[in-house]
């Protein structure tokens, strides 16, 4: 697929992903309920993780070659975004860490959550990223109102999902026993949870300043802020999708 496309291709582009994501969520979480295939779950997170990195996160953008003046914008754009992919796979191992710690503490075992909740808070954070890269494609094609619009979309969906999790989630596993203290169970959810939360609270913040910034115009000529911010909306994004089957799908559930 050529990565030198107009605007109407680049936002079909991102439906097709996102249908493609859709289809595959249904599918893991259809594999879950009915049969144990632990190794089509982590299959199936692979090639929506794939599909994220490339297509969403522009990972070939790494590749551009940057001619001319190391003071010029393309260059200097260009080093930044090394410098954000850098950070990415360092903060990758953390969130590596978390998932190797619940390996280890629980198995193939899970803590008692509701796997339906699970799926619709996934299901949000999904739609946030189609959101995004909409918002991302349109101004980067000049089109101000449109980022504005899709970005109020992706920070309203972010913050659906932060609720979710941390207002929702968090106090019905309370109710049912799950506390940060309450065992191995716990421990691993709440420290994966709580990492995730963070970061997504920190995408919202960046969100909210891309946001502004674009209201004034600064990025009608230079938009890498917004390509910045999507990529890192999207690595949340990413994390989740491993995450949501270790939480929610692999493994019985520990009563």
């Amino acid at each position: 697929m050529t990565h030198t496309q107009d605007k109407k291709s680049m936002l079909s582009q991102g439906v097709f992903i996102f249908g493609y994501l859709a289809v595959l969520t249904v599918l893991e979480f259809f594999v879950a309920v009915t049969f144990e295939a632990i190794a089509l779950l982590i299959v199936v997170a692979l090639v929506k993780a794939a599909l994220v990195v490339y297509y969403y996160m522009h990972i070939y953008k790494l590749n551009a070659e940057h001619e001319g003046d190391h003071n010029s914008y393309e260059y200097k754009s260009g080093t930044n975004r090394i410098g954000l992919w850098l950070f990415l796979i360092s903060d990758s191992f953390v969130f590596g860490g978390l998932l190797v710690m619940r390996m280890n503490l629980l198995g193939l075992t899970r803590p008692n959550l509701n796997p339906t909740l699970g799926l619709a808070v996934t299901s949000i954070l999904l739609i946030s990223s189609f959101f995004m890269n909409r918002g991302e494609t349109m101004m980067s094609n000049g089109d101000r109102k449109g980022f504005l619009n899709n970005t109020l979309i992706t920070f309203l969906l972010g913050l659906g999902f932060l609720i979710g999790v941390v207002a929702v989630e968090w106090r019905l596993a309370a109710h049912e026993g799950l506390t940060p203290s309450s065992g191995a169970a716990g421990a691993a959810f709440y420290m994966m949870t709580g990492m995730h939360a963070f970061h997504v609270l920190t995408g919202l913040i960046f969100l909210a300043i891309v946001w502004f910034n674009g209201r004034r115009g600064l990025y009608d000529e230079k938009h890498y802020p917004v390509e910045a911010a999507a990529v890192y909306w999207h690595f949340v994004d990413v994390v989740w999708i491993f995450f949501y089957p270790a939480l929610y799908l692999i493994g019985t559930v520990i009563l």
